[in-house]
């Protein structure tokens, strides 16, 4: 059954991710007459159905060829990165050294980490970057505003408290997913915020939440940072705050909130439509019909889908595929858990 699973999720994202269109055009026979995006293609979809051994095999294959381009390698590179730290602990050093090869070529050739790379490794990325100074490579959207979301603050009492407890990650993944659909935005990505913002607790002792938030957005060339709180005190009520800070000046640009029914997916995307309009983000009926697709109004699978993140974050990959698993079982349309899934898949068995 796990099998029939990864066949048909895997392919999709990772063919969809890298665009490897070339490698729905047909087999040839020899591996050496197959044009070297098809190659990594086929190394990618090895990886995602877990057939680690012959993704390497593929992979290093392709290193000998003569007309392999700079982008190329690191492709190859990535592919032996990703197919390394899968087969376990004692690969780890072997997979980090594929990192380092990737930085000698130039860190900042294509966008990485991409969106499949587990937790692990995406921060281990992100320390070669930092000691090569290039933590913000050149923008994909060269002028456009960078904006990064915290996690929420969770000010609910009595039992609501530990109910939510784990939401607050979730809501700030959901928050940056609907500002990549449906504006220009430059959204930082959530690992690299956490693994400086934990970079800089551990050598500033003392040091507040949001004012590490705050230097961590300047280091990464943020102009806008997302505070929020959600608070519920009953079954009838419910409250949810977004603000904007500047990260240059700790000003206040704006907040919005939403208070009502416990509807937590309903608040958020009523939170992403003020505050789009708010930052004079473009949002026509185009804009309203993406925002809508995604989250869930599931509870029990929002539950599981924060703590699937948890144990993400502790790199506890078979846990958190399960529990990404049975959120997307409880709720067929949260395309958030089935991206996770496809993700985290390769690396649970």
């Amino acid at each position: 059954m796990k099998r029939d699973l990864l066949r048909q999720g895997f392919g999709r994202i990772f063919f969809v991710l890298l665009s490897f269109a070339l490698i729905t055009a047909g087999r040839v026979d020899s591996q050496d007459d197959q044009p070297i995006a098809a190659s990594l293609g086929k190394a990618y979809k090895l990886y995602s159905l877990a057939e680690f051994e012959d993704a390497i095999k593929l992979a290093e294959g392709l290193l000998n060829r003569p007309e392999l381009a700079s982008k190329d390698s690191i492709n190859v590179y990535e592919i032996l990165g990703l197919c390394n730290y899968a087969k376990g602990k004692e690969y780890l050093d072997k997979s980090f050294d594929y990192l380092n090869k990737i930085a000698s070529i130039g860190p900042c050739i294509t966008t990485l980490p991409q969106d499949f790379w587990p937790k692990e490794l995406c921060n281990k990325w992100y320390s070669v970057l930092k000691a090569n100074s290039v933590l913000n490579c050149s923008s994909t959207n060269p002028g456009a505003p960078t904006i990064a979301f915290l996690p929420f603050d969770n000010y609910s009492m009595g039992d609501y408290q530990a109910k939510l407890g784990l939401f607050s990650n979730a809501l700030a993944e959901f928050f940056a997913h609907d500002f990549r659909k449906i504006s220009k935005l430059e959204v930082v990505e959530r690992n690299k915020m956490d693994y400086l913002l934990e970079e800089l607790k551990r050598t500033e002792a003392g040091i507040t939440s949001e004012a590490a938030a705050v230097k961590v957005g300047k280091m990464l060339g943020a102009k806008l940072m997302v505070f929020g709180t959600i608070s519920q005190i009953d079954d009838r009520t419910a409250r949810m705050v977004a603000r904007v800070v500047d990260v240059e000046t700790s000003r206040i640009v704006t907040s919005v909130d939403e208070e009502g029914a416990p509807n937590f997916n309903k608040m958020q995307k009523s939170l992403v439509e003020k505050l789009a309009k708010e930052l004079e983000v473009e949002f026509n009926d185009s804009s309203k019909d993406l925002l809508q697709k995604g989250g869930t109004g599931s509870l029990d699978a929002l539950y599981y889908y924060s703590l699937g993140l948890e144990q993400m974050d502790q790199y506890d990959y078979k846990k958190a595929y399960e529990n990404f698993k049975k959120a997307y079982q409880l709720d067929s349309t949260f395309t958030e858990a089935k991206q996770k899934m496809d993700v985290y898949g390769p690396l649970a068995g």
